[in-house]
């Protein structure tokens, strides 16, 4: 363990330049008392790394120093093999860029290596894209790319969810993330993070105004905010429903991102109870997909809803003179609306 955090020391020191002992602390879970023993052994054994203390020191390689670091574990090569879905490289037009790199490092890797790393690629793929997510609208990522790197502002013209007419912004970008496939922008607007979801950017302008985030904030700082104000929104509605068994599987891959936590069982057999956090009232006619072997039993305000939805169905299929024109276009628009309101 000692040998592997002396390396990793050695490697941020060298992409880094000085970095304050604090952060090497909390970057390799350790203390900041074990990070200034570990530079006193790297000295020792040659490296010529010091310490300069002060509110602005910290640790630092000699100028000029350069070492090639070639010592991969079996581990970390494999590690380096098992990479996310194609889709994301080629979004950001780095598709290509992957395929090269991974042949260069192929070439650098130890000997006994090599078999495994190959293997390896061959053998696991992870597909960030939800089952049957459907056709993702096209993203032109190269605009926001330009200003999240040249570090510059943002002028967007961006459309909310349920709005026709988009609204102008200007924003101070902190990076792109993309999370289930789907892109993000993730943004200050006002010294205040905001998430925007890149295909409903309508246009984009770097400006010549340098970015102004927020001291001390990185992009992993933000996107963490912005994630818990989305899975925990405030006034969100539980619900406890009935669950049949038969359905389980299917009701649980669908409202994962509902649950707070596993399904209990009641002790019938047949029946397990669930408790699920909404975003809206309206939401909650979801589990309407289930049928009769999804019930709900608290609280009322949800059970009245889904009585009003099925009511409303009743009487929109229950009509002698549609003749189902009216009624599909309605439906159409009524799905599409709903499924956008449910996403940020």
């Amino acid at each position: 363990m000692k040998s592997d955090r002396l390396l990793s020391i050695l490697l941020l020191l060298q992409t880094r330049g000085r970095v304050p002992a604090r952060e090497l602390a909390e970057r390799l879970e350790v203390s900041v008392r074990t990070i200034y023993r570990d530079v006193e052994a790297l000295s020792a054994s040659g490296v010529p790394v010091y310490a300069e203390r002060g509110r602005h020191g910290g640790i630092e390689l000699l100028a000029g120093f350069r070492t090639d670091v070639t010592g991969l574990t079996a581990d970390e090569s494999r590690a380096l093999f098992v990479l996310a879905a194609q889709g994301a490289h080629a979004a950001l037009g780095l598709d290509s860029a992957l395929g090269s790199a991974l042949r260069k490092v192929m070439a650098a890797l130890p000997a006994p290596h090599r078999p495994a790393a190959e293997v390896t690629s061959r053998r696991i793929l992870v597909d960030a894209t939800r089952w049957k997510s459907g056709p993702q609208q096209a993203v032109d990522l190269d605009v926001l790319q330009d200003a999240v790197f040249a570090d510059r502002r943002l002028r967007l013209r961006y459309r909310h969810s349920g709005e026709r007419e988009p609204r102008t912004y200007t924003v101070d970008p902190y990076g792109l993330v993309a999370k289930a496939g789907v892109w993000y922008l993730v943004a200050d607007r006002r010294a205040r993070p905001r998430l925007f979801r890149a295909e409903r950017i309508r246009s984009a302008r770097v400006l010549d105004e340098p970015v102004r985030r927020r001291p001390g904030v990185e992009l992993a700082d933000a996107w963490e905010v912005l994630r818990r104000q989305v899975e925990e929104r405030p006034g969100a509605l539980e619900v406890t429903v009935r669950v049949h068994r038969d359905r389980l599987d299917m009701f649980q891959r669908m409202h994962a991102f509902a649950l707070a936590g596993p399904p209990d069982d009641d002790g019938t057999g047949e029946w397990v109870t669930a408790r699920l956090t909404f975003g809206s009232l309206r939401a909650v006619r979801q589990l309407l997909a289930f049928s009769d072997r999804v019930r709900v039993l608290s609280p009322p305000q949800a059970r009245e809803e889904l009585r009003t939805a099925v009511a409303s169905l009743a009487e929109l299929y229950g009509r002698e003179d549609d003749g189902g024109g009216g009624g599909e276009d309605d439906g159409e628009g009524g799905e599409e609306g709903g499924a956008e309101r449910g996403e940020r």
